[in-house]
């Protein structure tokens, strides 16, 4: 037939272009083509019976475009099953010869040809049948019929279980999340319903984990009572879930006719029990997302402790699904209990019970004594503390606690806050109010032995109201209400108790030399013991002087306790130092005041002592000198040619007199003064903790410190007490030059005294041989020099003090250099 071979020529050419090149390939194509037309068995071809008469030549093109595909890997089984489907009626060939697809063999250049597709030439009567059976007749033709449903769910039960079945295993290795199934090949289980048995196996596999936490956490002799919790509520959601296998396998051993033991042939099964794996996995849809919650609990629960573990399960109530939070919320709420009965010991009662180390607050042994006992001691888990042996026993002779600073130790050191450890929902904010709340009862009970803290837990108890996960705003309540309440009651004992503003005033009179009458009679009787040398004086002189000083002075009415407190000594001292070097006064305090009047608080108030000390020393010398030069203007007045000079002296002396008067009355009422009264307006208020009333007093000490040394913090570490320094050196050339001026008026005088022998004389009057003639230039250089000095100083002092960032210190400027006196020119 040349014109149909012609034809076929020209179709292949046209629907396969790469033929054009391969004349075996046109040749190949061309008797295809013709074999099929020339089918005389009476049944139709393929094309024939194609759905919708499709025609051989668009039949052929989309066989090549199936063979293109390169996503479908068995393409000659989906054509057998589809041709299976398409001819019913028709007798399956046995498997192997009714249906070679394609032998996709290549060619010289690599392309594809289609060797055989030949189209089973009788199948069964399919009429009426779904798709389901006859897949699974198609299956059974091939030889692999599948694994029965009955049995997969008793292997899928097994799974549920974390147990291995027949048909799937659990994968050997523990920390593979993966199942294996059986490689019979006489039984085969679809794609699908593996999809659904890992979805079930999956629960298996959380199960495992869960249980195998629980088991390890009670092979442990030490755990934490959170962690306990967290063991106790997952064993109650593991008894539920056995429950729930226990339904399931009755429920498909009542529905099962027989069920063949392990290892035998399955026969035919009839599940009549309504279960199947897909009911199955609704049944268990719920189990799963507590078993991921619960899984995801015990992988936290190896890394996280005590309030941290309780905050990784907070962290999963910020979600936008009801079932976790719910689920969230009644784990916190079992799991919460442990932290929430020792927060009720530390809020209301001061007491610490932790042994596991799980709550944010924690003690160190080692400082101070303990007091608890064993929280089983009496009924209702309730901790009742031992006897007194508070801070006074603690620091007993011989004890290693015996310290100057056992107070401020007690309290600072003792107790830590962890904010590691604090749980989320209960916040910072309220978590130091608890710490504090709590250190302030263990305080007022052991370090203040206040026998009335009863009645401030009775308050305590009185108004607070639940503690619960579930109640975070009956939680608040009681947090702030204990914390009012155990504040109130601390500054109570320490100001009505202790008499801690006592102290504080007789810092403020004493060594910050409030009581004026006191420190004129303190220096007047000392002064003179003063000037000698150090190793000259005696601490029993010093004692009774200071007493003198005492009674005479309006000191003598404060409080026998406080006057107790009070002492003379001196420092230590090197060769060449005098008295006015080293003498200080000291302050003496006993617990628990020490607590807020710790040692660097003493040290900071000595240092202030001492150069309000020397201050009022320059004030005491200028005032004497000040007073004799004017009582002997008489004297000068016979001596003519020095009054320039002496009148030079008393201009000098009035701006020294004026420098250390408004330096004394800036330290006195600008900065002592004022910061007294913040410090009184706080402690009126009684708010805050003993953190607070410490911190206060250190403000007030710190301000007060801060102004009257002048110091520079804005500056750099080698000029912060620049001024300071230029103060002191100061104070030494007012000494100079007042020792200048008593040499010039010692001068003065005999120069007087000589003057009038030599008149007595000339009246024929002898009183005595006049002295020979002095030369007063050297002692007048003197003066001009350490009056010039004293200018430059208080010139440059003036001047950084107008550069000083405290306004304060620079209003200090301007008194001392009234009008711009001291201003460069």
């Amino acid at each position: 037939m040349p014109s149909v071979t012609t034809a076929l020529e020209s179709l292949v050419f046209t629907l396969v272009p790469t033929s054009r090149a391969d004349e075996r390939l046109v040749q190949d194509l061309i008797s295809r083509c013709q074999e099929i037309l020339s089918r005389t068995d009476g049944e139709p071809s393929v094309a024939a019976k194609s759905p919708g008469g499709i025609g051989p030549l668009k039949f052929t093109n989309l066989v090549s475009r199936l063979d293109k595909q390169p996503t479908i890997s068995r393409k000659a089984e989906i054509l057998l099953f589809l041709s299976s489907l398409t001819f019913p009626g028709r007798p399956h060939s046995p498997v192997g010869s009714i249906f070679r697809p394609f032998d996709m063999s290549s060619t010289s250049k690599g392309k594809h040809v289609f060797r055989e597709a030949s189209i089973p030439t009788s199948t069964p009567n399919t009429a009426g049948k779904s798709k389901a059976t006859l897949l699974k007749e198609y299956r059974q033709l091939r030889g692999h019929p599948p694994v029965p449903e009955v049995l997969l769910l008793r292997d899928a039960i097994y799974l549920l279980q974390g147990i291995s079945g027949k048909y799937v295993q659990f994968s050997d290795d523990v920390e593979d999340n993966k199942i294996v199934f059986s490689d019979d090949p006489s039984h085969i289980i679809s794609a699908s319903t593996k999809v659904l048995i890992h979805r079930l196996a999956e629960l298996g596999y959380l199960y495992r984990r869960v249980d195998g936490f629980v088991r390890e956490r009670e092979s442990v002799n030490a755990i934490g009572m959170i962690e306990q919790s967290l063991c106790h509520y997952l064993q109650s959601q593991l008894n539920d879930y056995y429950r729930l296998i226990a339904v399931l396998e009755t429920q498909l051993a009542s529905g099962t006719n027989e069920l063949p033991p392990e290892g035998s042939a399955a026969g035919e099964l009839r599940n009549e029990s309504g279960l199947s794996l897909k009911r199955l996995e609704v049944w268990v849809n719920e189990w799963r997302l507590r078993m991921r919650m619960m899984s995801v609990c015990v992988e936290g629960a190896k890394e996280a402790h005590g309030g941290a573990l309780v905050n990784l399960i907070h962290s999963y109530t910020e979600n936008g699904d009801p079932f976790v939070r719910s689920f969230t919320h009644e784990l916190l709420e079992e799991v919460s209990r442990p932290f929430f009965t020792t927060l009720h010991k530390w809020l209301f009662s001061g007491e610490l019970y932790d042994p596991f180390s799980e709550f944010f607050v924690s003690v160190d042994t080692s400082i101070g004594p303990n007091h608890y006992s064993h929280p089983s001691s009496l009924p209702g888990g309730i901790v009742e503390l031992a006897p007194d042996h508070g801070l006074s026993g603690a620091i007993g002779d011989g004890d290693e606690f015996l310290n100057k600073d056992a107070g401020i130790k007690l309290w600072e050191s003792k107790y830590q806050f962890r904010k590691t450890m604090l749980p989320l929902f209960v916040g910072e904010a309220s978590g130091k109010k608890i710490f504090s709340t709590g250190r302030s009862l263990n305080f007022i009970r052991y370090s203040c032995q206040d026998s009335e803290w009863v009645l401030t837990r009775e308050k305590m108890n009185a108004f607070h109201g639940s503690l619960q996960y579930s109640d975070i705003s009956g939680l608040e309540r009681s947090i702030d209400s204990a914390y009012r309440l155990a504040s109130n009651r601390l500054f109570e004992v320490f100001i009505e108790k202790f008499k801690l503003l006592d102290h504080l005033s007789a810092l403020r009179n004493y060594l910050l030399l409030g009581y004026g009458d006191f420190a004129d009679q303190l220096m007047e009787t000392l002064g003179p013991s003063l000037s000698r040398s150090a190793n000259t004086l005696y601490r029993h002189n010093l004692t009774a002087t200071l007493e003198s000083a005492i009674r005479s002075s309006n000191a003598q009415h404060d409080p026998p306790d406080v006057l107790r407190q009070l002492d003379a000594r001196m420092l230590e001292y090197s060769h060449g130092e005098i008295g006015w070097d080293v003498f200080t006064l000291e302050y003496k305090v006993e617990a628990p005041i020490d607590t807020v009047l710790d040692s660097l608080a003493l040290e900071d108030y000595l240092k202030l002592f001492r150069h309000l000390w020397q201050m009022k020393r320059i004030e005491k010398t200028l005032d004497r000198g000040w007073m004799r030069i004017t009582g002997g203007a008489k004297t000068f007045i016979r001596v003519p040619e020095l009054e320039p000079e002496w009148h030079k002296v008393r201009l000098q002396t009035a701006e020294m007199v004026h420098f250390i008067r408004q330096l004394e009355a800036f330290c006195r009422l600008e900065v002592i003064e004022c910061s007294w009264k913040i410090l009184i307006d706080f402690l009126d208020k009684k708010e805050g903790d003993l953190d607070s009333l410490i911190e206060a007093h250190r403000s007030y000490l710190d301000r007060v410190k801060k102004k009257i040394f002048l110091l520079n913090h804005k500056s750099k570490s080698n000029k912060e007490e620049l001024v300071l320094n230029m103060v002191k050196d100061q104070f030494s050339v007012i000494l100079s030059y007042r020792e200048a001026t008593d040499n010039f008026y010692n001068f003065t005088l005999s120069e007087a005294a000589r003057r009038d022998q030599l008149a007595d004389t000339a009246r024929g009057v002898f009183t005595g041989n006049p002295a020979e003639p002095q030369d007063p230039t050297e002692l007048i250089t003197r003066l001009r020099e350490y009056g010039t000095n004293f200018k430059e100083k208080l010139h440059t002092i003036v001047q950084l003090l107008q550069a000083h960032p405290d306004l304060d210190c620079r209003f200090l400027a301007i008194r001392l250099s009234f009008s711009d006196y001291y201003k460069r020119r």
